[in-house]
């Protein structure tokens, strides 16, 4: 009798344990962006590694099809509420959906003059004169148009789902031992105003927002009819962007490698031409980490 509640409470301490240890791991999980989190038993070797996808690119235009934006999707399902968009790719501190819309806005001043039509005499009275230039009043904007800015005040204008093609991912590249092989486990993804968008005056890379991507995988599966990997061979065969992603069907080079001074590979090495060598490197040097552990 001793014995059966013994081993009685021993089988439940052992589900209590397992329990616990579950409700941990889902916890850590959430927390991180991971969709298929890897015990940390089974990890032997983990880097983690940042990287540029330039949705303009042949290979990434699948999931930046025409109405079909990647960018489109994420922005749309932030705004109905369905996600929710963070400051960088840490995923602790929050973005507000109105946050979200002024980080891809841009001011544009309305109704300045060039230095042309000011070399001419023209003044900003001119501009914001109430006749056409030809002695007649300036006719009234239609019902429902909006109506022309004054002069010299700024007006703001969002983004074009297109002009969003710069997007980041995070991922840990993890060797599981239990399964032996190597798991790319993309933990968020990051939305970017281009550097290179005439509008951007900044002259620099803007961050829209990041998302975990456990919360993306749910809602590409909620939207099926809008998040799209468009299949340019077979209009039967489309997939789902978290197929697209889980099937790694984008082209990426490598723009950061985890190290002590969290620096960017182009600022390690002094410049963006020296940056893309060493993301071609790294990406070599992870191939072959992953070669040798066959070999030895």
């Amino acid at each position: 009798m001793n014995k059966f509640l013994s081993f009685a409470a021993l089988a439940a301490g052992l589900s209590l344990s397992l329990t616990a240890s579950a409700q941990e791991q889902a916890t850590t999980a959430t927390s991180n962006g991971s969709y298929r989190p890897i015990p940390n038993s089974d990890i032997m070797f983990s880097k983690t590694i940042w990287r540029a996808v330039d949705l303009r690119e042949k290979q990434n235009k699948p999931m930046f099809s025409e109405g079909k934006e990647i960018s489109k999707v994420i922005l749309e399902a932030v705004k109905r509420g369905e996600i929710q968009a963070y400051r960088n790719d840490s995923l602790t501190s929050t973005y507000t959906p109105a946050e979200v819309t002024a980080n891809m806005s841009f001011a544009e001043s309305a109704n300045e003059l060039s230095d042309e039509e000011k070399a001419a005499g023209f003044t900003e009275a001119d501009a914001g004169a109430s006749d056409d230039g030809w002695g007649a009043p300036a006719a009234k904007p239609a019902a429902g148009s909006s109506a022309p800015a004054t002069a010299g005040a700024p007006a703001s204008y969002e983004y074009r789902y297109k002009d969003l093609y710069q997007m980041e991912v995070k991922e840990d590249m993890i060797f599981d031992k239990k399964r032996s092989r190597m798991y790319h486990d993309i933990k968020a993804i990051g939305l970017l105003v281009p550097s290179t968008l005439s509008s951007n005056t900044s002259g620099i890379e803007k961050t829209v927002g990041y998302f975990k991507y456990s919360d993306l995988v749910k809602m590409f599966r909620n939207n099926p009819d809008k998040a799209i990997w468009f299949n340019p061979q077979n209009d039967a065969q489309h997939k789902n962007l978290a197929d697209a992603f889980e099937l790694w069907l984008f082209n990426s080079y490598i723009v950061k490698v985890s190290n002590p001074s969290d620096a960017r590979l182009d600022e390690i090495y002094g410049s963006q031409q020296q940056g893309i060598l060493a993301s071609q490197q790294a990406a070599a040097d992870l191939i072959e980490y992953e070669y040798n552990l066959w070999s030895f």
